[in-house]
């Protein structure tokens, strides 16, 4: 009877080896992959954050660029006024 208790033992330690070692790997692969996931989100939020200073940047300089453009066609019209005075004081 007590072989049997130490067979039983000896059995639940091999078993417990047998399933053991896998869980503690699997748990390994596991922390990695939490590491990694966390590394890659501080990287997209670092490259959204990049993204949206960016598109803040292309909106203030469009804006810029179409306030350059309307002073220029403000110009324009007036040098075309004074030209068509000109134009009318010369034929009269």
């Amino acid at each position: 009877m007590e072989w049997n208790v130490v067979g039983v033992l000896v059995t639940l330690a091999g078993l417990a080896a047998a399933v053991g070692g896998p869980v503690l790997k699997l748990n390994a692969s596991i922390t990695k992959l939490t590491t990694l996931l966390k590394v890659i989100e501080q990287r997209l939020d670092a490259l959204e954050q990049g993204a949206k200073e960016q598109r803040a940047h292309a909106a203030e300089s469009h804006r810029r660029i179409w306030a350059h453009n309307d002073e220029q066609d403000e110009r324009l019209e007036d040098h075309e006024k004074r030209i068509t005075l000109l134009e009318r004081q010369r034929t009269e």
